[in-house]
């Protein structure tokens, strides 16, 4: 990853006062400033203000999605029958990119995103070269052959500081993994508290 994209990554951690992906490297574990000389002074957030935090850590995790696909999701979410905050959340866990980073098959979202970008990943044995492609149940998302060599998606799998979550399968080789269901909000390994209830008040409004 270049420097450039772990500096943003870490800027948005900085910029949030979290560890937004539980990363051991955040610069929030040990300086809980935001970014500026000393910090900004932090006065109790208005409700809008809880809800715009709520709305850009929940883009943020997912690789800063940009404000105009974020709302498509909101939207989409508010179609779908059922709750809409757990909508949004599943939604966003069926994003390609997504997957491939809860299958270790990159080290972070970011560089989930370029893998898929730059045509490492098959779902059901055709490449797919759009990181916000939805994956169905029981789809299977797997690192082309090819690929499976390359340093960082090696480095990816033996990432000790996260787990597969248990709604996407892996193989035995690792390389391979289906995508079992659309999770619930609480099966979903955040390492930052999301609100996902905050985010529908905010477009709601």
């Amino acid at each position: 990853m270049s420097g450039k994209r772990q500096e943003s990554k870490h800027k948005i951690d900085r910029r949030l006062g979290v560890n937004l992906w539980g990363r051991s490297k955040s610069p929030f574990n040990t300086r809980q400033t935001r970014p500026g000389m000393h910090g900004a002074q932090r006065n109790k957030p208005t409700d809008y203000g809880t809800q715009l935090m709520a709305k850009q850590k929940l883009k943020g995790y997912y690789g800063n999605i940009g404000e105009k696909q974020f709302r498509k999701y909101y939207q989409e979410a508010v179609r779908q029958k059922g709750d809409t905050g757990q909508n949004l959340v599943g939604l966003l866990e069926r994003r390609l990119d997504t997957v491939v980073y809860r299958a270790k098959f990159a080290p972070t979202v970011f560089s989930a995103r370029q893998v898929v970008n730059h045509g490492h990943i098959l779902v059901n044995g055709k490449r797919v070269t759009i990181p916000s492609y939805l994956v169905r149940d029981g789809d299977v998302v797997e690192v082309k052959e090819k690929s499976r060599q390359m340093g960082l998606i090696m480095s990816a799998a033996e990432l000790a500081e996260r787990d597969v979550p248990e709604y996407v399968q892996m193989d035995g080789k690792g390389f391979k993994a289906t995508f079992l269901r659309v999770p619930k909000l609480e099966d979903v390994p955040y390492a930052a508290q999301m609100e996902p209830n905050l985010v529908v008040e905010y477009y709601s409004r």
